[in-house]
């Protein structure tokens, strides 16, 4: 499926409405099931690509990731246990008349479950592990595997290069990879046949990499956005002033505080953030204004504040 148009898969257009994918889908299974295009060699291969095309686009949060980054940047983001997870393929199979794991022919029916993790299509005794009624050998893919780096701002920041070591057996492989920019907490990266070896001869699984962005001492992190905090005089709150604020670059930026601020007021300094892992658009980098009032003042200064009580202030 790498670089298939999902849309044209289907037969839909791109602002189609969920109601029309279904509906498409419907269509196209029927006609390409197994089951029903018996004696047809390319039914399976295209039974596949359809499902997997539904899967994704009958998702909100996966079709907008898909529609965000495409299919190459969609399958580095998701492994094919998670594409199929949570899809109603078995419900809509089932209303055809179809058990899940495809009715054999020529005497009774043989069960197919999903076996690998939730994937329909990647077990010997998966969906299309064999059909008319008899198990048939089917290559399967080796498990993925999800290795999770923890990754510091600045990293985050720039992208950076790691050297991991991922168990294999009884040993260690060490794999060099980039780290690109955007890679916040969650974010994952597919390195494709890195993961375990099949136990049935065929492909290797793949290897996903996930990030954890680790605490940092002067930022806090949500998304993309960052967030400082800055203490301030309460002459300054009221006044107005202009205050320096850090940069995960390392610079200091110049912000005007308006008079007035209030205390815990959040000024946003627009793209000073994160980047995105495509490198366009960042995030936005947030100041937490802190009022600093004081516990206890000088004879002086309790002089000035009851006059300034006295003006209504």
């Amino acid at each position: 499926m790498n670089g298939k148009d999902y849309y044209k898969v289907l037969g839909v257009s791109k602002n189609a409405s969920a109601e029309e994918i279904k509906k498409a889908y419907r269509k196209l299974a029927m006609k390409h099931h197994p089951d029903h295009a018996k004696g047809d060699p390319g039914a399976e291969e295209k039974f596949k690509e359809i499902s997997e095309a539904y899967a994704v686009l009958s998702d909100p949060e996966k079709r907008k990731e898909y529609d965000n980054f495409g299919t190459e940047g969609f399958r580095q983001r998701y492994s094919q246990e998670d594409i199929f997870k949570g899809s109603d393929l078995e419900d809509i199979l089932r209303g055809f008349g179809f058990d899940f794991g495809f009715m054999g022919r020529g005497g009774g029916q043989t069960r197919r479950t999903w076996t690998t993790g939730g994937s329909p299509f990647g077990g010997a005794g998966g969906v299309f592990g064999g059909f008319g009624g008899a198990q048939q050998p089917f290559p399967t893919k080796g498990r993925d595997v999800v290795y999770e780096i923890p990754l510091t701002l600045k990293e985050v920041a720039t992208g950076t290069q790691k050297t991991l070591s991922i168990p294999r057996g009884t040993g260690h492989e060490k794999i060099n990879v980039r780290i690109p920019p955007g890679m916040v907490t969650g974010k994952k990266i597919r390195l494709a046949g890195r993961g375990e070896p099949s136990p049935s001869g065929g492909p290797n699984g793949d290897l996903y990499i996930r990030s954890r962005v680790v605490p940092d001492s002067t930022f806090a992190v949500e998304g993309r956005d960052l967030f400082v905090n800055r203490s301030i005089k309460l002459s300054d709150a009221l006044l107005g002033t202009t205050i320096s604020v850090p940069t995960l670059e390392g610079k200091e930026l110049s912000l005007k505080v308006p008079p007035g601020t209030r205390h815990q007021t959040k000024l946003r300094m627009a793209g000073h953030g994160l980047p995105d892992m495509k490198g366009k658009n960042k995030g936005d980098l947030y100041v937490r204004i802190q009022v600093q009032t004081p516990k206890k003042l000088t004879a002086e200064q309790k002089k000035l504040v009851e006059k300034l009580k006295e003006t209504g202030l």
